[in-house]
C-alpha cells in the first residue's frame, strides 16, 4: 500500500473511502429540467472512473418549491429525481466512488420572480445583496413545511442509493436562522443562539427519525462569518461544538466567511492571485476543537497542498473540486506516479462567474469538462498518422499541437515569438493573473513529451509551411488591438495591449474606453491606477467589463477604488483632438443625442482584436478543402471530409482569435474538437 497520506483510506461510521480526495458539492448547471441526466451523471462518472474517492453532486439540491434555483440547481422536491440520482450513484459505485448530495432551501439567497413566483423565505425581511429578492418574514407553518420538505428530500436520496448527504448551512436558509443579521424573529427561533439553532436541529432531527441512524448525514457552515454583527469565530466554535454533542450529524464540512456579496463568496472561495487554502488552518482549529471528521474546500488547487491538509492533521477528507474541473483524472496520475502531467487549476474562475451568469460551468482550459458525452479528456490514437503543421504557440495552437501528438499525428509548430503563450504571456505579465501562465507551461510540456517540433522565433510565410510538406494546416496566430473605432482622432489613441506591454507609459490623466468589457481593458486601468495617475474608465454597456464576471471583477474593485478612478457607464468614446498639449475627448451615449467631454492627456481603448490572417488567406486556394469547416461534422464529432479543390496539398483550419475574437476557452475548445476528429 501506498504510504501517501493522500492515498490512505478513511472509515466514516460504515463507510470506506478508497483515499483522502473528494469532490465537495457543487453545482455545474448541468441539470435539465432540473433532472442530473445524462451530461450531469457523464461529468461525475468520469471522476469516479479516475479514482476519487467520493464526489458529492450538487451544490445545494432544492428540497422546496419556494427554493427556486439560482443556478439551475437539481429538484430534490420531485418523485422523478430518484431514478436519475439512482443511476448516477450505480454508476459511479461500479468504479468505486462514493456519492453523497447536498441538500439545501436557499430561503434569501435566490429570486421570486422565478420558478412557481412564490415569495422567498427567510428569518427577516433583510435582502441578500446578491440576489436582491427582499424576503417574507418567516412563519410557523412556513417551518414545519420546510422541516418536511428537507426529511421528504433526504427519504428520497436514500431511496436512490446515497452514501449519505450533506445540508449546506452557510448563506442559506438554515444559516439565515443562525446569524444575527439575517434572524430578528422572537424566541423559540431568534434571540439565543441555541433558539437560532432550533430550527437546523429540528431539520436534522426529522430526518434521523425518517431516515434512520445508520444513514451519514453532514454539515456544510461556515465557522466564522467573517462580518460585522454576524456570527464570528467564538459563536462559530460553539455551534461546531453543540453540531457534535446533538449527535446528529456525522461529519462537519467547514468554510469560512459569508456570500451574500460578490466580495464575500470570493473571499470564502479563493481566485486565483489569492493566497491558497486560506482557510485550512482554521478548518483544522475546528477539528481539533470537536474531534469530528472534517471536511474542507477552497483553492487547494494542487496535491503538495492537500497533502500538507491530511499530513498535518487539519482535515481527514480534502476537497479538490476546481482542481478536478481542470483535470478528473488527477487521482489516476497520482496512483500512476504522473504527478507532473496533471492539468493544474489556475484559479481563473470561470467555471464559478459562469454559472452566477446563468451558464453552465465550463474550465477555462479544459473544454471537456461538462462535455464529457461529446469531447475525451484522454484522446484517441489517429487510424494513421499524418503530418500536422501548426501556426502560432498560443493556448489554441499549444493545444493542436498537443491534441495532434496525442493521436500519434507527427506535429511542427512555427512561433514568431521567442517562446509559447501567445496573449497569455501578456496577461501573467500581472502578478495578480500570473498563475495564467500554467495553461502555456502544461500544454508545451505535453507536447515536448509526445516530441512536437517547434521552429521559434518564426514568422511562417507561405514557402515556411509547405516545406513541412503538411497534410493539415491549422493557423492558431491569433489577432492584434483593433483601436481605429473612433470618428476622428484614432492615432491620438493607443491600445490596452501598449500599456500592458509596457510599450507605452501611463499617462497622469487618463480615459480608458473599454468596448470589450474583457480583462485587457481593466488590466490597464489597474495598471495605470497603480502608478497614482487619475483614471476614469468608460463603457457603453450599462455595467462594466461583463466579460470578467463576478468574482473576479472583485480583486480589481479592491484594488481601483482605493485609488483615483472613476467608472462611467452608458458613455461612448466617438472622438479625439489634440488640444494643446492634451487630447479632447468627446463621448455620446446610445440613449440620445447628448455629448459630453473630458480633457486628459492620454486614452487607451480596448475593443478586442481583429484576426491576424493573412497567412491564412495565402494558403486558402492551395488547400484541399479551401479553408471550409464542416460544421455538421465538427458539432458530430465526425472527420472533416470537405474537398472543394481535390488538387489540393493539405487541409486548411484556422483557430481561436484568428477566426474571430472570443476568449481562451473558445481557443482552446475549436483546438480540441477540431483535432479530435483528424
Amino acid at each position: 500500500m501506498s504510504r501517501d497520506p493522500l492515498l490512505q483510506p478513511f472509515q466514516l461510521r460504515h463507510l470506506t473511502l478508497r483515499n483522502r480526495i473528494m469532490i465537495t458539492s457543487h453545482e455545474p448547471a448541468y441539470a435539465e429540467d432540473g433532472m442530473p441526466k445524462e451530461r450531469y451523471r457523464a461529468y461525475h462518472v468520469e471522476r469516479a472512473r479516475a479514482g476519487v474517492a467520493m464526489t458529492m453532486t450538487a451544490g445545494s439540491a432544492s428540497v422546496a418549491r419556494d427554493s427556486p434555483p439560482a443556478f439551475n440547481n437539481i429538484l430534490v422536491w420531485k418523485d422523478e429525481v430518484v431514478g436519475w440520482m439512482r443511476q448516477l450513484v450505480d454508476e459511479c459505485h461500479d468504479h468505486g466512488a462514493a456519492v453523497m448530495i447536498q441538500l439545501t432551501h436557499l430561503g434569501r439567497r435566490t429570486r421570486w420572480d422565478t420558478g412557481d413566483w412564490l415569495p422567498v423565505l427567510a428569518p427577516s425581511h433583510e435582502r441578500e445583496a446578491a440576489h436582491r429578492a427582499f424576503p417574507k418574514r418567516i412563519e410557523d407553518w412556513d417551518i414545519a413545511r420546510v422541516i418536511s420538505d428537507f426529511t421528504d428530500a433526504a427519504e428520497r436520496m436514500k431511496a436512490a442509493g446515497v452514501d449519505g448527504i450533506e445540508l449546506e448551512a452557510y448563506g442559506h436558509l438554515l444559516e439565515q436562522f443562525w446569524s444575527p443579521l439575517t434572524n430578528d424573529l422572537e424566541a423559540p427561533y431568534g434571540g439565543s443562539l441555541d433558539n437560532r439553532l432550533r430550527f437546523a436541529m429540528q431539520v436534522l432531527g426529522s430526518i434521523r427519525d425518517r431516515c434512520g441512524p445508520d444513514f451519514i448525514v453532514g454539515l456544510r457552515y461556515t465557522g466564522d462569518q467573517d462580518l460585522p454583527g454576524g456570527m464570528g469565530k467564538a459563536e462559530g466554535q460553539e455551534v461546531s461544538r453543540k453540531l457534535r454533542d446533538s449527535g446528529l450529524v456525522d461529519f462537519l464540512n467547514v468554510v469560512r466567511g459569508h456570500i451574500d456579496t460578490d466580495a464575500g463568496l470570493t473571499d470564502l472561495i479563493p481566485i486565483q492571485g489569492m493566497r491558497n487554502a486560506p482557510h485550512l488552518d482554521f478548518a483544522g482549529e475546528i477539528r481539533a476543537a470537536t474531534g469530528m471528521p472534517t471536511f474542507h474546500a477552497a483553492k487547494i488547487p494542487d496535491l503538495a497542498t492537500a497533502r500538507h491538509a491530511i499530513a498535518s492533521g487539519r482535515l481527514d477528507m480534502v476537497g479538490m473540486t476546481r482542481a478536478h474541473m481542470a483535470d478528473p483524472h488527477l487521482v489516476r496520475k497520482l496512483v500512476e506516479g504522473h504527478e507532473d502531467d496533471i492539468r493544474p487549476c489556475v484559479g481563473a474562475n470561470y467555471c464559478l462567474d459562469r454559472i452566477y451568469q446563468g451558464g453552465m460551468a465550463l474550465c477555462l482550459h479544459n473544454p471537456a469538462t461538462g462535455r464529457e458525452l461529446t469531447m475525451p479528456h484522454v484522446v484517441a490514437p489517429a487510424p494513421s498518422p499524418r503530418r500536422v503543421t501548426v501556426v502560432g504557440a498560443g493556448p489554441g495552437g499549444l493545444e493542436a499541437a498537443r491534441v495532434a501528438a496525442a493521436r500519434g499525428h507527427q506535429v511542427t509548430v512555427f512561433e514568431a515569438a521567442s517562446e509559447p503563450g501567445g496573449q497569455i504571456r501578456l496577461t501573467a505579465q500581472d502578478e495578480r493573473r500570473r498563475e495564467m501562465i500554467s495553461i502555456i507551461r502544461w500544454r508545451y510540456d505535453q507536447c515536448i513529451k509526445a516530441g512536437v517540433g517547434f521552429r521559434f522565433n518564426t514568422y511562417a510565410e507561405t514557402d515556411t509551411v509547405l516545406e513541412s510538406d503538411p497534410d493539415i494546416v491549422v493557423i492558431a496566430t491569433g489577432g492584434l488591438p483593433h483601436t481605429e473605432v473612433l470618428a476622428q482622432g484614432n492615432d491620438l489613441a493607443c491600445s490596452a495591449w501598449d500599456i500592458l506591454s509596457g510599450d507605452v507609459k501611463p499617462g497622469r490623466e487618463v480615459l480608458v474606453f473599454d468596448d470589450a468589457g474583457d480583462h485587457a481593458g481593466l488590466m490597464a486601468a489597474d495598471l495605470i491606477s497603480a502608478s497614482g495617475a487619475r483614471v476614469e474608465i468608460v463603457t457603453p454597456d450599462r455595467s462594466f467589463a461583463p466579460e470578467v464576471m463576478a468574482m473576479n471583477l472583485v480583486p480589481y474593485m479592491r484594488a481601483m477604488q482605493g485609488r483615483d478612478t472613476t467608472f462611467t457607464v452608458t458613455w461612448r468614446l466617438v472622438g479625439l483632438a489634440r488640444e494643446a498639449n492634451r487630447i479632447l475627448a468627446t463621448l455620446s451615449s446610445d440613449y440620445g443625442p447628448v455629448t459630453r467631454e473630458r480633457l486628459v492627456d492620454q486614452v487607451v481603448i480596448n475593443h478586442g482584436t481583429r484576426p491576424l490572417d493573412e497567412l491564412y488567406f495565402d494558403l486558402k486556394p492551395l488547400s484541399r478543402n479551401l479553408g471550409e469547416v464542416d460544421y455538421e461534422a465538427l458539432v458530430a464529432g465526425q472527420a472533416q471530409g470537405l474537398a472543394a479543390n481535390p488538387q489540393g496539398r493539405f487541409q486548411l483550419f484556422r483557430i481561436g482569435d484568428a477566426v474571430s475574437a472570443r476568449n481562451t476557452h473558445a481557443a482552446i475548445y475549436d483546438a480540441l474538437r477540431l483535432m479530435k476528429d483528424l
